[in-house]
């Protein structure tokens, strides 16, 4: 196993205005901000904490928790998109101005502009109570930083207290509904936000002022850039992440890295040599132009459409056996514009690692069904190599995966997975008689699976368009193209570059994610000096905006002179 030298906290460094504390939080606020302040919330926050610790010095304090309707209504509301369901729901078409009582807001703004002395506004949609000329502080939090407050059951949703509710109907809530109306709240007030508070770290806040925030995002947005992995046990888990990312030996598995979904992960800005943490959407949401680049943009607005994840079942055991909706479904039952099409590409795999793909030919697809039903119940265990073919993975393989085709990662592999975005929409359909880490059954979708299943993926269909479709497209001295996908029902394209000497990219005006699969170190360098070198290590996922333009990556360091190895993913035009 090579020494890891896989950056775990990649970042944007520059200098800036920061300030650290609480209390050189409250005296700067103090001294710049004389009259009325807002501190606007997002979900996940500690809400009584920011009170508590910004408070001081203020004549009147108004929580706009105390301005949001009763939370038994805030429930009914909301409850066409929580659904009864214990994993899915329907994405919002609710916005933040649904949550407040509108009385009581208009009472709130009326005192705010009446009173005589210095005001605080803080929660959640404190922007809507006070005047143009107020001063905004938006308190912001990471996604995952927000899933571990949600496993400690500390932390409440929009309008409603729900830190007793299990961990899955929180994310659920979070999913469905509160990040989806608060995303779009903030996309609104960001260019509003005088100064921009990071408490991920509750302890040690940290706050930027806007020329600083902006900074960072015109920097990152014209760069290459890593977002912040995350990595989580599984059921399945393995041990390759542990050694290769450099992980906690002592946690017992490392199934999932989140390394390219900026919906998730986090962005790092280092100011003045310290850490300041913010949701990497953030970065979507105020240079979606720079970079998705603008067709991508026109076709899928601020959302991030490609997202990189590893599965690792080193030393582990098989995923689910699976199936992943029809664009059409999701669309009627979740509310989502597009499915999540993928794809596994074999970044390292054991001799006896296996891929599960597509049914077996002539398979009774009735038979097949009761069988999972039964299983379900627990009356047979189900054998999955009658139904679905089962496939032997080598190191670099790549299996794709459109929606409607069974699937499953089996163990002794390390599974880069290249997708589109929407995640949470897996329906599992048979879990090897295995219990969740909380030590319960994991859900599993039959009845949904049946509905999506495309019977069309047999053996043969297997074989001649999902498995190891590789296509040399062009080659030179030193160097190969090789495009290895994806499916044609599906809109992102992957290509496959060997080299050992500098090799030309462009982005054509799109977003480009890349992903060092073969090799210790590569650079990227711009033609144009559009940007510095940038330096990416092994399994480290990279994006380059759309405004990079063309660029080279080259062997470096400890690669010099050898072969290295990137895969490549954008958006069809």
């Amino acid at each position: 196993m090579r020494k890891p030298n896989y950056d775990k906290f990649p970042s944007t460094k520059y200098r800036g205005l920061l300030v650290c504390g609480w209390k050189g939080i409250r005296e700067y606020i103090s001294g710049k901000c004389p009259g009325t302040v807002a501190v606007d919330l997002y979900s996940g926050t500690y809400e009584e904490m920011l009170v508590s610790e910004l408070s001081e010095g203020f004549d009147k304090v108004i929580c706009t928790r105390s301005l949001m309707k009763p939370e038994d209504e805030i429930r009914r509301m909301t409850q066409p998109f929580m659904t009864d369901d214990v994993l899915f729901g329907y994405l919002t078409n609710l916005r933040i101005g649904d949550f407040f009582d509108g009385d009581k807001l208009a009472a709130a703004r009326s005192m705010v502009e009446t009173f005589r002395g210095r005001i605080l506004v803080i929660g959640t949609g404190a922007s809507l109570v006070i005047p143009d000329n107020a001063v905004l502080v938006y308190a912001d939090m990471a996604r995952w930083e927000i899933q571990q407050r949600f496993r400690r059951h500390s932390v409440m949703a929009l309008g409603v207290d729900n830190r007793e509710d299990p961990v899955s109907i929180q994310y659920k809530r979070g999913l469905f509904i509160d990040w989806r109306v608060l995303d779009l709240y903030k996309d609104k007030i960001m260019d509003k936000v005088s100064f921009w508070l990071d408490t991920n770290d509750a302890s040690n806040p940290k706050m930027i002022d806007r020329a600083t925030f902006y900074e960072g995002m015109d920097r990152t947005a014209g760069s290459p850039f890593r977002v912040v992995p995350f990595f989580d046990p599984a059921p399945w888990g393995g041990q390759w992440m542990k050694e290769v990312c450099d992980l906690d030996r002592n946690t017992s598995n490392f199934g999932w890295c989140f390394d390219c979904v900026p919906e998730e992960n986090s962005l790092l800005l280092e100011v003045n040599g310290t850490r300041f943490e913010l949701p990497a959407n953030d970065l979507i949401l105020s240079r979606s132009r720079e970079v998705l680049g603008e067709a991508v943009e026109a076709r899928f607005g601020k959302d991030f459409p490609i997202r990189f994840d590893f599965l690792d079942t080193m030393g582990g055991g098989n995923l689910s056996l699976q199936v992943h909706p029809t664009t059409q479904f999701i669309r009627e039952n979740m509310g989502m514009p597009y499915t999540q099409d993928e794809s596994y590409y074999l970044l390292d795999a054991r001799e006896d690692a296996v891929v599960y793909l597509g049914v077996r030919n002539g398979v009774d697809r009735d038979a097949m069904i009761e069988d999972l039903r039964a299983a379900q119940r627990g009356e047979i265990v189900f054998d999955a190599e009658k139904y679905v073919n089962r496939i032997p993975a080598r190191k670099h393989d790549h299996y794709l995966i459109p929606g409607g085709t069974i699937h499953c990662s089996g163990a002794g592999s390390m599974v880069l997975e290249i997708s589109a975005t929407p995640n949470i929409f897996t329906f599992k359909l048979w879990d090897w008689q295995r219990l969740g880490l909380d030590g319960k059954p994991r859900p599993i979708n039959v009845e949904r699976g049946r509905q999506v299943i495309n019977w069309e993926r047999n053996t043969d269909y297997v074989s001649a368009h999902l498995a190891n479709r590789f296509e040399t497209v062009a080659e030179g001295e030193g160097w190969s193209e090789v495009r290895t996908g994806l499916h044609p029902n599906e809109f992102i394209e992957t290509r496959r570059h060997r080299f050992s000497v500098p090799v030309m990219h462009n982005t054509d005006g799109g977003v480009n994610v890349l992903n060092l699969v073969e090799g210790e170190e590569a650079v990227v360098e711009s033609l144009e000096g559009r940007f510095s070198p940038f330096v990416v290590h092994y399994a480290e996922t990279f994006i380059i905006p759309a405004s990079a333009g063309e660029y080279t990556i080259r062997p470096y360091g400890l690669s010099e002179g050898k072969e290295c190895m990137t895969v490549k993913a954008f958006v069809r035009k």
